[in-house]
């Protein structure tokens, strides 16, 4: 293994700052309500709107929004929506007998207020609503509380609240931030708390989430977007060039990293790069994303770098290598998994139904992307009778006993016959 390129990682705040700041922030609000949570709209989004998106703005975004528009976003919710119910329907409730008189089981029920976080970012990203709420709305979810910063024209880009709108929110809220996560969390007096909340967003989004768990559920905390491609001597070097760059001009801390068995590739990739990016706008992220955090790394076998990507343990996998599905089995650690070069993570992104709110920052070592699944609860229950009883308080009684747990045995002796 040898990095041809190896990334500078240089952080803006320190995650000591950060935690202290949005610690400072999820007490104030939870004080001081609606009115905290404006007084921070005003400090850090420069607004000072209602915090509910009322029903007024939200038929004035269905008017005025162009019809094609309105079509891209349908599709998505749709894709992501099948995706979902398919997901879901792999999660069967059961009861079955576990011996005479043991009847065991579980039902799958919905958690029933869902908070949806859909960050602004520099752009209206049409998707992130639909992933975030759409898969709520599929497993069942009563009430969808949806918060998006107020960053378009003093509101929530039409776009952002259609999709919000079509994927089943049913209370949508123009704030972001911190105190976005702070007033789900513990509720305000216009606000709902809600019981889990799912969503990217940016480190103090980010933190938030982190503090309040425990308080409410969180899906997990996303970072940055990130991509690995994994390539051979058979690969293009513009198509993994391009693949890099989609995911880099994410956010300046996005992190692109090609893997490859070929120096060839490895340095043609890097020059075409450095020619796409001078046709990139220069305020876009790509540019310092591949400065300081990209990373070219060349391998010296497929094994070795098989090995790479389960150690990264990567939100986007893409293998730009032939006959690439004979790998899958061999590799564990990543968010979502792009077979062929054909398949981008593009796809994912925007419209092909696979859920984008992807684990980073090696959290793919312990877990899956947002899903319907996300959204349930896998609820155990039970019924012992006769044989059973005598079978299971036999045994709770003597066990107890080493235990010493007293009431732990009366609880089972007095079922005793």
């Amino acid at each position: 293994m040898e990095y041809l390129k190896k990334a500078d990682v240089v952080e803006q705040t320190s995650s000591h700052d950060v935690e202290q700041t949005v610690k400072s922030i999820i007490e104030n609000v939870k004080a001081g309500g609606d009115d905290a949570v404006r007084e921070y709209e005003k400090k850090f989004g420069d607004s000072d709107r209602p915090v509910r998106v009322s029903e007024e703005e939200i038929e004035h975004c269905i008017r005025t929004l162009p019809e094609e528009v309105k079509v891209l976003i349908d599709r998505v919710v749709e894709r992501v929506s099948d995706f979902a119910e398919a997901q879901l329907n792999c999660l069967t409730p059961f009861e079955k007998d576990f011996g005479e008189g043991i009847k065991m089981g579980h039902r799958i029920v919905p958690i029933e207020k869902v908070g949806a976080y859909v960050p602004g970012g520099r752009f209206p990203l049409l998707s992130s609503g639909p992933m975030v709420v759409a898969p709520a709305k599929v497993a069942g979810a009563k009430r969808i509380v949806a918060a998006s910063p107020a960053n378009y024209e003093g509101g929530i880009h039409p776009a952002v609240l259609y999709g919000l709108i079509r994927s089943g929110a049913t209370d949508i809220f123009a704030i972001g931030g911190a105190q976005a996560i702070a007033a789900m969390a513990y509720g305000t007096e216009s606000i709902p708390e809600v019981d889990i909340i799912a969503g990217p967003g940016n480190r103090f989004v980010a933190e938030a989430k982190r503090q309040v768990f425990g308080k409410v559920g969180i899906d997990l905390i996303a970072g940055p977007s990130e991509v690995m491609v994994f390539a051979d001597d058979s690969a293009s070097p513009q198509k993994i060039a391009a693949d890099l760059l989609a995911q880099a001009e994410h956010d300046p801390y996005a992190r692109a990293i090609l893997v490859t068995t070929s120096r060839t590739v490895a340095e043609e990739t890097e020059k075409a790069i450095e020619g796409f990016l001078k046709t990139f706008s220069p305020s876009s992220p790509a540019h310092e994303s591949w400065e300081k955090r990209g990373e070219i790394i060349y391998a010296d076998s497929l094994q070795e770098g098989l090995d790479i990507c389960n150690d990264y343990a990567i939100e986007h996998l893409h293998l730009h290598i032939k006959n690439s599905r004979e790998l899958m089995d061999k590799l564990n650690n990543y968010g979502s998994l792009f077979l062929d070069e054909g398949s981008s993570v593009v796809f994912s992104d925007k419209v092909s139904g696979t859920n984008h709110t992807l684990p980073t920052q090696k959290a793919a070592r312990y877990t899956g992307g947002l899903w319907a699944g996300s959204y349930v609860k896998v609820m155990t229950h039970q019924e012992i009778t006769g044989q059973g009883i005598q079978f299971l308080a036999s045994h709770a009684e003597d066990q107890s006993e080493i235990e010493g747990l007293e009431g732990h045995k009366l609880s089972a002796t007095v079922r005793l016959t």
